[in-house]
């Protein structure tokens, strides 16, 4: 019975001693799994949610986001990744209204030079730099869905890869430049902001 008394408080005492070493242990490293760190989930190419509606339309195109927003009054209805203008050919920033609307708009400085036979001569023509030769021939670069905005500028269809790549414009892919072009008006506001 006395050799039951002493174990008792021994074998108390090194429970102890081990609770107490297990709440003052160096604390471990979180465990970080091998390889790239995840990406970010990506933006989606655009959206649309306005058939239906009301209110006022405007758009708003974010620069530095290449992304562009359609509003009905203050409600945003639909929303697009972008191109811009590239270095050197940059969409100024601002407050414009659509002036013109034209579904198969064709550019009047930028396309290619054909010659008499049909074979490319330039893709990527700048008319405001070169000039016809005799028996060539300029054709526009195709913009369709354009929205003029302000001067040359306007938004339209195009390439849309993920930074500015326009001469000025501003592009959006196919899909969501119908949507933007089916429901603005001549005389909306346009914000384009850096």
């Amino acid at each position: 019975m006395t050799a039951h008394r002493f174990a008792t408080p021994i074998l108390a005492a090194a429970m102890a001693a081990a609770i107490f070493s297990a709440c003052v242990s160096t604390p471990r490293k979180p465990v970080v799994p091998p390889g790239p760190a995840p990406k970010p989930t990506p933006l989606p190419v655009g959206w649309w949610k306005g058939d239906g509606v009301q209110g006022a339309p405007s758009i708003v195109v974010d620069l530095s986001d290449q992304r562009a927003y359609f509003y009905k009054g203050n409600q945003l209805v639909g929303e697009s990744k972008c191109s811009s203008g590239k270095k050197g050919f940059g969409t100024p920033p601002g407050e414009y209204k659509v002036t013109q609307k034209n579904k198969d708009h064709r550019s009047n400085l930028y396309g290619v030079i054909k010659d008499a036979e049909g074979g490319t001569v330039t893709s990527d023509a700048d008319m405001s730099k070169m000039k016809l030769e005799e028996g060539h021939t300029f054709i526009g670069a195709k913009m369709p869905f354009y929205m003029r905005f302000h001067g040359g500028y306007g938004l339209h269809a195009g390439k849309v890869p993920n930074y500015p790549a326009s001469h000025g414009c501003v592009r959006l892919p196919h899909f969501m430049a119908t949507h933007f072009f089916q429901n603005s008006v001549i005389g909306m506001p346009v914000t384009v902001r850096e």
